[in-house]
């Protein structure tokens, strides 16, 4: 081996070793560091009826991933990979309470296609898990595209050290911290209280315990998650959103169409960004300006040049 090549798998494997510290889901060493940061891919028109709007979902998530460079940048051969959406809700995807069932199919097949092993869709849900998991469509449409798709096991959370500002240490799904690659998969809505719900709120879905505890002090809890969780990849459902009486919502009167989907690996920036497709400045939502005061990301999205596709 010679000396460049072995001060570059030294390096490598400081990474992945920290990594696995902070308990993050780190992507190749290598090969994902480089390449666009966020990558917004939105269609021009609304396409009406469901297998209309089905294909558009699947398109807007190939080319949001496209413009990052493709899949293989993040998943790798044999790599074991958790795609996390929003199934909290019994609601149907019309209604806009939980990540478009297609847009997750799609990165199922995306991850297959590139070598992963396994692929798992779960979600530990508010409602209860049988009816939200199949009256989301996201059950279905996951097995269908080769995943495995079950409901969480309360008797697998565990204790885990977080050695956040609020959460010292909470309960965490254990199979969850056993996968090497997290896929997060939030949908864009208005949330009562944090006023919009995206990519670091949607990571609760992997805590157990009292959840409400959270709301007390969504800013710093939020961030305490993220900071430990670190996703490989955030892919943000911006099809249709939320844009009141979230994050539950029911009424099609409060569901708008933004027939959009971004992808990256900044997790503050993502937020950032989906924060204004709810009419939002990034600076109004407390864990977006949290995480970029604690170098978890950029407020900034737009400093990052992002990779936008219009179809």
């Amino acid at each position: 081996m010679k000396d460049v090549s072995r001060r570059e798998f030294v390096k490598a494997c400081a990474l992945i070793g920290a990594a696995m510290k902070l308990g993050t889901f780190a992507p190749d060493a290598y090969g994902a560091g480089s390449g666009p940061s966020l990558s917004i891919a939105h269609f021009r028109t609304s396409p009406m009826g469901p297998e209309a709007i089905a294909e558009e979902a699947r398109r807007l998530t190939q080319e949001a991933i496209n413009g990052l460079g493709g899949m293989g940048r993040f998943i790798s051969k044999g790599d074991v990979v958790w795609i996390k959406p929003n199934i909290g809700w019994n609601r149907v995807p019309e209604q806009a309470a939980t990540t478009n069932p297609d847009v997750v199919a799609t990165l199922v097949a995306l991850c297959r296609q590139a070598g992963a092993k396994r692929v798992i869709v779960s979600d530990n849900s508010c409602n209860p898990s049988v009816a939200c998991f199949a009256r989301s469509g996201i059950q279905a449409a996951a097995l269908n595209a080769g995943a495995d798709c079950f409901i969480m096991d309360e008797r697998k959370f565990r204790k885990t050290a977080l050695k956040g500002k609020a959460l010292p240490a909470w309960e965490l799904y254990g199979d969850v911290l056993g996968v090497n690659k997290l896929i997060n998969v939030p949908i864009v809505k208005q949330h009562g209280l944090c006023k919009a719900t995206l990519g670091m709120k949607n990571l609760m879905g992997v805590t157990g315990g009292e959840r409400n505890r959270f709301h007390q002090d969504l800013t710093n809890t939020l961030v305490d998650l993220a900071t430990f969780i670190r996703p490989t990849l955030v892919v943000m459902d911006a099809v249709r959103v939320l844009t009141a009486n979230g994050p539950v919502g029911g009424n099609l009167a409060d569901v708008k169409r933004k027939d959009t989907v971004a992808a990256g690996t900044d997790q503050v920036a993502i937020d950032a960004f989906g924060a204004t497709l709810l009419g939002f400045k990034p600076q109004e939502i407390g864990y977006v300006v949290e995480g970029n005061a604690r170098r978890l990301g950029t407020i900034d999205f737009e400093s990052l040049k992002p990779r936008r596709i219009e179809i």
